[in-house]
């Protein structure tokens, strides 16, 4: 997500999370809802599907109001009708042309007396950086890896065909995941193009997961799964009015994942409740032989989180909130005063912590982590394609050979900075994971400890700033992402309220493998607070 101001910034002071600041979430006002409608033209919209939960689709199938086959269908109109047309929102970077099939074959072991499980039958989106052994390409929505198509599928997707979800398409996402250029725009790919955000059009879907975000936000499947470095899931989670969570490093399989950094490194579920990510979350967890951190998710990962979903959850816990700076954006200190009242309200006692300045810090080890491990990574995911494109470097001479259409807004320094890297025993890189990584790790497993915190708490970001092709990003000071992502660390973003028609997404975080807690929490928090907002599909603020 804010790796474009990680690239500006992390080698100078590091990079910024003061959103833990300025944690805060409410509805929209009146004021706000008549902007909106006056903003621009809106998109009648009476999907017969919309919002509609696992639970309740999986009624509607047993019942046969729906087989799944009519489900898929219905979903592949929508994609026609607002992704492909309409308001071309652009999510969905490529269809399964096996998705019928797949659908048929579950409703056949359904009428069986076969049922897989929560996910049995549904349609389900994944980012387009993940691998599928089927007729679909995987090129992290760059054109020089045009014609990519995986000789087996990610651990994950094998998990998701297992579990009898049907596998609708892949979504669009920012170019090589936000890694290519420090002045990119979020949800631009060279293959996908420009997506947009539902809520209002010429506004930003954050990254890099845009794709996934927003398909979800639209009502374009029932639940997708995006990949998370440094904000590439909670950020579009926040600005689309979703739930999403980057799990702990290490309790999903990164294989078959084209990847940015091992270390970071994460996929997750988005959706629109908690009760939805948490079924698809539990859906993608095991071990894997070929990515061995998952070992360390052994004993520690459920196949079932939902068993954690208590309304009371938020009763008797101590959460972690850092106030000390001020967001700059007026809306924000209020909606924080705001989102506290709720978690009093519920019985959790916030305590005000300090320790922003301690993470901002680290920001150019964080730089120096992700760009070596990027290259080593990628190299290695190259060297088993199919494709001609081998290296890093390769990539780089694609673009240069193919500027019109590889690099017409933004160019490729972030590529450049990497492949100048010289592999992982670089002093610079080892030192990097201590004074990275692991501080990041102890600074939070101190304040948790001193504090006797349950979880810290915060604005995942502020509203989403709008499309810009000259400049890319602006997303501010407000955002917290770098925390978790740095350390590994589970966080969970949930829509808390909007400002001006845009969403703003409210996160819970912890140390490793405190998924049950946390998703525990955002629960509770999401049941009183019933903050999810259906986009309007606004053209935009000037219209």
């Amino acid at each position: 997500m804010n790796r474009r101001n990680f690239i500006r910034n992390s080698s100078v002071a590091g990079l910024s999370v003061t959103a833990l600041s300025f944690a805060a979430c409410n509805t929209a006002t009146k004021e706000d809802k008549k902007e909106s409608t006056a903003a621009g033209d809106t998109v009648t919209d009476s999907f017969v599907l919309n919002e509609i939960t696992i639970d309740a689709l999986q009624q509607k199938l047993k019942a046969g109001e729906y087989t799944s086959r009519a489900v898929t269908q219905l979903y592949l109109d929508r994609i026609g009708k607002i992704d492909k047309a309409g308001p071309k929102l652009n999510a969905v970077i490529e269809l399964n042309p096996d998705a019928l099939a797949i659908a048929d074959a579950m409703d056949a072991e359904r009428k069986a007396g076969k049922l897989r499980g929560p996910l049995h039958g549904i349609p389900v989106l994944i980012k387009d950086n993940i691998d599928t052994a089927d007729k679909m390409q995987t090129t992290a929505g760059a054109l020089a890896l045009a014609g990519n198509i995986a000789k087996q599928d990610a651990f994950i997707v094998k998990k998701l065909r297992e579990a009898g979800a049907v596998l609708l398409g892949k979504t669009n996402l920012s170019e090589w995941a936000n890694f290519r250029s420090g002045s990119s725009c979020s949800g631009w790919s060279s293959r996908g193009g420009q997506t947009k955000s539902p809520y209002i059009l010429d506004h930003n879907p954050c990254g890099s997961s845009s794709g996934s975000g927003v398909a979800v936000a639209a009502n374009l499947c029932v639940v997708a799964i995006g990949t998370e470095t440094d904000g590439s899931i909670t950020c579009p989670a926040s600005v689309s009015a979703l739930v999403g969570i980057k799990p702990t490093v290490g309790l999903l399989s990164r294989s078959g994942i084209i990847p940015i950094s091992a270390t970071q490194d994460t996929a997750g579920p988005l959706a629109r409740t908690v009760k939805d990510a948490a079924i698809l979350l539990g859906a993608l967890t095991g071990v894997d032989a070929n990515d061995a951190i998952t070992a360390n998710s052994n004993g520690k990962a459920q196949t079932d989180y939902t068993i954690f979903l208590k309304t009371d959850a938020l009763k008797g816990k101590r959460i972690g909130i850092d106030r000390k700076r001020k967001s700059t954006n007026q809306n924000l200190e209020q909606l924080l005063d705001d989102a506290i009242a709720v978690l009093q309200q519920q019985g959790a006692t916030v305590v005000d912590i300090d320790y922003v300045a301690k993470i901002n810090a680290l920001g150019k080890y964080e730089k120096e982590i992700l760009e070596t491990e990027f290259k080593d990574g990628v190299n290695k995911y190259l060297a088993n394609c199919t494709i001609t494109i081998k290296t890093v470097a390769d990539v780089i001479a694609f673009n240069k050979a193919n500027e019109e259409k590889a690099m017409p807004y933004f160019k490729q320094d972030q590529l450049e900075s990497c492949d100048k890297k010289t592999g992982l025993q670089a002093k610079a890189y080892t030192a990097a994971l201590t004074q990275g990584r692991d501080a990041a790790r102890k600074i939070i497993d101190d304040t948790i400890a001193t504090n006797k915190l349950d979880a810290i708490a915060g604005i995942t970001m502020g509203p989403s700033c709008s499309i810009d092709m000259q400049y890319g990003d602006r997303w501010g000071e407000d955002f917290l992402t770098q925390p978790a992502a740095m350390s590994g660390y589970p966080h969970i973003s949930l829509p808390c309220g909007t400002t001006h028609g845009l969403p703003v997404g409210f996160s819970f975080f912890g140390s490793a493998y405190t998924e049950p807690q946390l998703i525990a929490m955002a629960y509770a928090y999401e049941q009183v607070a019933k903050k999810r907002v259906v986009p309007g599909f606004v053209k935009s603020y000037l219209d």
